[in-house]
């Protein structure tokens, strides 16, 4: 090789390396912006693990409305058989396990990560979008309450096939009854009847 194509090959790899790394430098690369190496929060307290927790918000740019819902994904590994009994926050003014209680079995993964959530957020207390964060407090049967703050990803990025919590369903409302209505009618009254004596 001459030293003429040396220089040439060195010149040509100067200009090209900036060039082919940059293509990914446009406004939504992923190199631009932070991500978490896990989806969200984890804790560890007496034997039962909560893994990835995060609350899953809407699209960047917007919120969830007060009032609205929200679902919660997580996983749970227990040292020992145990039941998430209930899930409990201030963020909302009810929080439902859609199915029942979850039972755990010890040195298992009870998986509650989706892409239904298992976990729903309803009557939220006030508007809710990414980057904020939640307590949830946690009732298991055996371990007992184990709060944690769990993080609002917006509906994003890896986040998109997560669905949102179906619509509450309406519920029911009373049909007025059709009474009779007509005047008032007199009843008869017993009248004292004069003692004789």
């Amino acid at each position: 090789m001459t030293r003429w194509n040396r220089r040439l090959l060195l010149g040509a790899i100067a200009v090209l390396v900036p060039v082919l790394a940059g293509c990914e430098a446009v406004a939504n690369a992923p190199t631009i912006e932070f991500h978490q190496a896990s989806f969200g929060n984890s804790e560890t307290v007496g034997g039962i693990t909560i893994d990835d927790a995060f609350v899953l918000g809407p699209a960047p740019g917007s919120a969830l409305p007060a009032g609205g819902q929200a679902g919660v994904f997580l996983s749970i590994v227990t040292a020992n058989n145990d039941q998430l009994t209930q899930v409990t926050t201030g963020a909302a003014s009810s929080v439902q396990l859609v199915g029942g209680p979850v039972t755990l079995t010890a040195n298992s993964v009870a998986n509650l990560s989706g892409p239904q959530p298992q976990i729903v957020l309803t009557g939220l207390t006030n508007t809710l979008s990414g980057g904020q964060t939640v307590t949830l407090q946690l009732d298991f049967s055996t371990a007992g309450a184990i709060s944690i703050q769990v993080p609002v990803e917006p509906a994003a990025y890896d986040y998109t096939s997560y669905s949102p919590p179906p619509p509450p369903l309406p519920s029911p409302t009373p049909t007025p009854s059709t009474t009779a209505s007509g005047s008032p009618s007199a009843s008869p009254s017993p009248s004292a009847s004069p003692s004789g004596g």
